[in-house]
């Protein structure tokens, strides 16, 4: 006889990619949501990290995005594949029918992919949301219920990022660049470090953009003031929109304490979002409001920006909330892009007045 928990329903879930974004992180997010959600399907092109991942949640396995997006039993589609190829995945699934698509960031390399992203969701009704885990943590969205006027006043933005290496972003910073097997990157060359600080704000900062944008009305008249790379993966970058200074700063070094910070300042009130490091599954931001002498702290809570996301994209597909616009998603990713190619854009600037300079002096 079938009790009352067999006669509910739980989403199936399908996951393309199975890496370590996937293994450490949404599949222990999914274990704890386990009466609405249920792993399906994994899929990866390699066919034995497909098979053994898929053996410990009890889900089918394959190594074509086709026999994933045709398989009834899933839901809700999870895009954690390589960058290049979100774009495309994101649009098949929206023409599969599925109920929802996450998208691992960036859901896009450019404008033009956002764009057609932007038009499918809206032809077919399925809606998009992206793993930016912050935006979804209990700790943001409680301080956003409860900042008031704070966006419209504020003058300074900051990130601050300090963590232990991690050799996913690394590879990430230096993906475009060809480098020794095994060998470390080469920060004698120009290209690396701009590959190594476009890679450190779309796979680090891109995090956090969606928090500064929220507070940055004129965000798409974004200046670079300063950028430098920080070895052996980091930035400084400091940037200024015509009512705000935005600084975003990131090391990865043996540190003993980690440190992921969002604060937000105006002349008479300061809001301050301590967060858990990347890779931490329990508990959530703690965010700090200041005014004058009265500080009041929300949070911690039970879980974090992970589980946030999925708890979303649950009631995303049945219809128990709306989706975010496309066009705050658009903006999200033109936001990102733009920081990154002004940054170039500013370091090219430096060598060339570094090369004139060694030149004058040679």
């Amino acid at each position: 006889m079938s009790s009352h928990i067999d006669a509910v329903p739980t989403l199936g879930v399908g996951i393309l990619g199975a890496g370590p974004v996937t293994q450490a992180i949404h599949l222990p997010s999914l274990a704890r949501l386990g009466d609405i959600l249920t792993v399906r399907h994994i899929m990866d092109v390699d066919p034995s990290v497909a098979e053994s991942v898929a053996a410990r949640v009890g889900a089918t396995h394959s190594t074509s995005i086709d026999a994933l997006l045709g398989d009834a039993s899933v839901d809700i589609v999870a895009i954690c594949s390589p960058h290049q190829f979100h774009a495309a995945q994101v649009i098949a699934a929206c023409r599969a029918g599925k109920k929802a698509v996450l998208c691992e960031k960036p859901f896009a390399m450019n404008a033009e992919e956002a764009a057609q992203i932007s038009a499918v969701s809206e032809e077919t009704g399925v809606p998009i949301i992206v793993g930016a885990m912050h935006t979804f943590d209990p700790g943001w969205l409680a301080a956003s219920e409860n900042w008031g006027e704070l966006p419209e006043n504020v003058h300074t933005i900051r990130s601050s990022i300090v963590l232990p290496p991690n050799a996913r972003f690394e590879d990430f910073a230096t993906e475009i660049i060809t480098r020794p097997a095994g060998g470390a990157p080469d920060y004698s060359d120009p290209e690396v470090i701009k590959g190594a600080l476009r890679g450190g704000i779309m796979g680090l900062a891109i995090h956090d953009l969606p928090l500064i944008r929220r507070f940055t009305p004129d965000f798409k008249d974004i200046e670079v003031l300063e950028a430098r790379h920080v070895r052996p993966f980091g930035y400084v970058i400091s940037l200024r929109t015509p009512t705000r200074t935005i600084e975003l700063r990131a090391a990865m070094n043996n540190t003993w304490k980690p440190e992921w910070s969002f604060e937000a300042i105006s002349d008479d009130a300061a809001l301050r979002i301590d967060f858990t490091p990347s890779y931490v599954q329990a508990g959530s931001a703690v965010a700090t409001f200041t005014r004058g002498n009265e500080t009041t702290v929300h949070g911690p809570f039970e879980h974090n920006g992970y589980e946030g996301e999925w708890r979303e994209l649950a009631a995303l597909a049945t219809g128990a909330k709306q989706p975010p616009s496309a066009q705050t998603l658009i903006d999200d990713l033109t936001f990102a892009l733009d920081i990154a190619d002004a940054t170039v854009a500013n370091l090219e600037i430096q060598q060339a007045h570094q090369a004139v300079a060694e030149g004058a002096h040679a």
